[in-house]
């Protein structure tokens, strides 16, 4: 083989490399384990004794010139692929701004809500969403033929008879009770599912947080005086409260709480429907029956709870008019709070 020839080829060769592909071609070629500079290296023993160092020589010097113009190349493509990164945009063109993201106002209700419990001395307390029939239902006074059982029906696991998606917070009432000993101050937010339709006013999933206190010599009045402390602190210093009385299992007495109106300071609209009132929870004393599920002295100890919806609490707060709206990912609608 004409080294020679071999050297001219190169130089042309390498001329036409103008990539990082081009070059592994141009390596393999002339210094591949099949390439042209193992080919010569085959031929040597072939050659006379006397043609065998001239023609080494040769073809190691034809080598370390290939690695040297490889080298070279390297560090060229190298230089202009930087030179190309930093040329192919107009550094002089304003950004593309990132939107940041907030809380979603569920979420910044609950914090809302929490914190003013935390203020007053409450724990907050999580709980599962997949929970027993026992706690969901029977450890609240809620037992299987109970006709108010149906407003807190739910739904069940397929495959295991005993085990639902919770239909409220309290049962988390049930839990710390059975785990923790009194005195007691507990707020347990969380996501609850009932079979509703959606409409307005109603989600089969939404957010609920339970509230209870529990203690030797707990009154109603302690009761009136939390509640009115969170509502005026979420609604403002004006409203007005009132109770009325109510049915739940779980408690008794019970009772609805309602404020003032906060679009018509309770002179009547179309918000509160001409009463002037706007239902926020539902609260009352512990049952005793409650305590006597958990192991709780009834005769020593008494207690409050209460509920509310959060999707409710902020619907009134920023005058929402559909619950629907809390779960669409509309940023249109996200984006105002």
């Amino acid at each position: 083989m004409d080294i020679n020839a071999i050297s001219t080829q190169i130089d042309l060769d390498i001329q036409g490399v103008h990539s990082s592909e081009g070059l592994e071609e141009f390596r393999l070629k002339y210094l591949g384990r099949k390439g042209v500079i193992a080919e010569l290296t085959s031929t040597i023993p072939s050659l006379s004794k006397d043609e065998r160092a001239a023609f080494g020589q040769q073809v190691n010097s034809l080598k370390n010139r290939l690695l040297a113009l490889v080298e070279d190349k390297q560090k060229t493509l190298s230089v202009q692929s930087e030179n190309t990164t930093y040329t192919s945009f107009d550094i002089g063109m304003p950004g593309i701004a990132q939107g940041l993201g907030h809380l979603h106002p569920v979420t910044q209700i609950t914090d809302e809500i929490c914190s003013i419990f935390s203020r007053l001395g409450f724990s907050i307390v999580d709980g599962p969403e997949i929970e027993t029939e026992y706690n969901n239902f029977t450890g609240l006074n809620i037992p299987l033929e109970h006709p108010s059982r149906e407003a807190f029906d739910t739904f069940y696991l397929k495959d295991y008879a005993k085990l639902l998606l919770r239909s409220h917070t309290s049962p988390v009432q049930v839990r710390a009770m059975q785990e923790r000993k009194p005195p007691l101050a507990i707020v347990v937010p969380g996501r609850v599912y009932r079979p509703d339709a959606v409409d307005a006013s109603h989600s089969f999933m939404f957010h609920q947080i339970e509230g209870f206190m529990v203690d030797a010599g707990i009154k109603f009045s302690d009761l009136k005086g939390v509640l009115e402390k969170f509502a005026k602190a979420i609604f403002g210093n004006t409203i007005n409260m009132r109770f009325r009385p109510h049915f739940f299992p779980f408690t008794e007495p019970s009772a609805e709480v309602d404020i003032s109106c906060i679009i018509c300071k309770g002179k009547g609209c179309s918000v509160c429907g001409r009463k002037g009132w706007l239902e926020i929870l539902g609260s009352g004393m512990i049952h005793p029956h409650v305590f006597k599920h958990v192991g709780i002295d009834a005769k020593k100890y008494t207690g409050f709870a209460f509920g509310l919806g959060v999707e409710r609490i902020a619907m009134l707060k920023y005058g929402i008019n559909d619950i629907r709206l809390f779960f669409e990912n509309d940023l249109r609608f996200l984006k105002q709070f």
